[in-house]
């Protein structure tokens, strides 16, 4: 049987780009980790993060060569001082890796699900599993040193039960009260409240060495939005008389040398921003109470004009590197009157 070679579609042209645009902030980010890190047990971690980045900024560079499309410019070592002081405890090191590893598995589930070449479809699944993998270390890793926060404990289910009225999607009720949060609900506002906690540390960190005022400002807005949306979470497990997260160690240095560019702070603070806003989607969509649901789809609005105008000042900053787009055919049939 002879195989013809198929050209890249449009889903996974995007799906190689956004690979190599992350990779390579993620390269930046771990060579700088690597120099700072102190704890001889994370670093090995960092290590291997940093090898995955390196090994597939190099796989995606062969792939854009043999198809012969221009390879994104990303970050690269002019996006990163190595040599800047410590600006991250370990803990937050750690914190940091375990949450982008959570990122990662759910970019890379839906790399692999939107590729139909046998080639792409290997790389992907071998990624996902790559970061799986990582993520299973890390957590293993704050667990033994205590500094994994564990959602929630309910009691054990008794009996198996059905839903028997309409009142069960309410959150709203002037006459009776809410009814307890169910599993689902209470596991998506922990996982809520803990990206939010490590959004409101980098956006912190990020504002603390930017040396441009608008970039400052703009940071700080996302870490005081990330503290707002963390009380709506943490109030709602709290009225249900469920502790909420407790916080760890997660903290960042005095430290105002920036080892990152603003480019790249603003394009790692723009892809959480877009990863929220999935989260959120993903939160209400598995709610069952109309006061969640509400209450994300309103906080994803929130995120959604935070990023928009991060968005804004990286285009008036040429920060924003264009994805791969279509020909305009119009503008194609101008130019030939």
């Amino acid at each position: 049987m002879t195989t013809h070679p198929t050209q890249l579609t449009s889903a996974e042209i995007a799906c190689i780009w956004t690979n190599y645009m992350q990779d390579s902030m993620s390269k930046c980010v771990l060579s700088y980790l690597l120099q700072t890190v102190e704890d001889e047990d994370i670093r090995p971690l960092i290590q291997r993060a940093y090898d995955i980045s390196c090994t597939h900024i190099e796989e995606l560079n062969t792939l854009f060569q043999q198809e012969q499309i221009p390879l994104p410019t990303g970050f690269t070592n002019k996006d990163v001082n190595v040599k800047a002081p410590r600006l991250y405890t370990d803990a937050f090191m750690l914190h940091y890796l375990a949450h982008m590893t959570r990122v990662g598995m759910l970019g890379y589930s839906g790399f692999t699900s939107m590729g139909a070449r046998k080639d792409l479809k290997t790389y992907f699944i071998k990624s996902l599993q790559e970061v799986s993998d990582l993520f299973d270390q890390s957590t293993d890793l704050l667990l033994e040193k205590g500094l994994y926060i564990r959602a929630p404990y309910i009691a054990y289910p008794t009996k198996i039960d059905f839903v028997d009225s309409h009142k069960y999607f309410s959150g709203f009720s002037l006459f009776s009260k809410q009814r307890p949060l169910n599993a689902v609900e209470i596991s998506h506002l922990y996982m809520n409240s803990i990206s939010n906690h490590i959004g409101s540390k980098l956006s912190l960190s990020f504002a603390q060495i930017s040396p441009d005022e608008e970039v400052q400002n703009w940071m700080l807005r996302g870490r005081d939005i990330s503290r707002k949306h963390m009380r709506i979470f943490t109030k709602a497990l709290l009225n249900n008389d469920i502790e909420s997260p407790i916080s760890s160690d997660v903290a960042i240095t005095d430290s105002t040398t920036p080892p990152f560019s603003d480019k790249l702070m603003m394009f790692h603070m723009g892809m959480l921003s877009a990863t929220g806003t999935g989260n959120y989607a993903t939160s209400a969509s598995a709610s069952q109470r109309s006061d969640l649901i509400i209450n994300y789809e309103r906080l994803s609005l929130e995120v959604g004009l935070y990023a928009k105008d991060g968005a804004d000042i990286m285009i008036r900053n040429q920060w924003m590197e264009q994805p791969p787009t279509t020909l305009d055919k119009e503008q194609l049939v101008k130019k030939k009157k």
